[in-house]
C-alpha cells in the first residue's frame, strides 16, 4: 500500500526534529573533555512508541464499491 504525498511530507519533517546535535557541536559547546549525549542539545524529541502523530490523509479514496 503506498503511502499519500501529504503524509509523507509530514512524517519526513517529524522525523528530522529526533535527530540528535552532531558530534562537531557537542564538543564545540561543551569542550573537549566534557562527556554529554549529543541528545541533551535536541530542544523537541520525539517517541515513536510513545505518541502518535495522528496524521491523516485530505481525501482517503474508497478501494472499493462494497
Amino acid at each position: 500500500m503506498t503511502k499519500h504525498y501529504q503524509k509523507k511530507i509530514k512524517l519526513s519533517k517529524k522525523a528530522k526534529r529526533t535527530k540528535w546535535a552532531p558530534v562537531w557541536a557537542v564538543l564545540k559547546k561543551y569542550g573537549q573533555g566534557k562527556r554529554v549525549h549529543p541528545s541533551s542539545m535536541t530542544r523537541v524529541r520525539r517517541s515513536w512508541t510513545r505518541t502518535k502523530l495522528k496524521i491523516k490523509p485530505r481525501r482517503i479514496h474508497k478501494r472499493h464499491l462494497g
